[in-house]
């Protein structure tokens, strides 16, 4: 069994900064590829980043320059730096990870976190 458990979310001013992290636990054999998504009300789930193991990152368009993801291989945990957050990037932040399990170690699944709550507001 595997957890991706979040933390870091809250209220911030629009220009402010958050740090989401994510931990992964359980019957963990591997990890590839971490990522962040987000969904604002009555919008679809978006990927927001993603860093594979050797650290190759991707963003979205929206945060280039603002968000920085990195991750921690023997901590499992994943992390997103957010600069610069702006009234649009308020969302759920959910944490989503490519884990294989000591049960079928050859075998990765899709894990997500709950979710923690952005707000940007003044």
């Amino acid at each position: 069994q595997v957890q991706l458990v979040e933390s870091g979310g809250g209220l911030v001013q629009p220009g402010g900064s958050l740090r989401l992290s994510c931990a992964a636990s359980g019957s963990i054999f591997s990890i590839n590829a971490m990522g962040w998504y987000r969904q604002a009300p009555g919008k679809e789930r978006e990927m927001v980043a993603s860093i594979t193991r050797s650290g190759f990152t991707n963003y979205a368009d929206s945060v280039k320059g603002r968000f920085t993801i990195s991750r921690d291989n023997a901590k499992n945990t994943v992390y997103l730096q957010m600069n610069s957050l702006k009234p649009e990037d308020t969302a759920v932040f959910y944490c989503n990870a490519a884990i294989a399990t000591r049960h079928y170690p050859s075998i990765y699944g899709n894990y997500w976190g709950q979710g923690t709550q952005v707000t940007v507001s003044s």
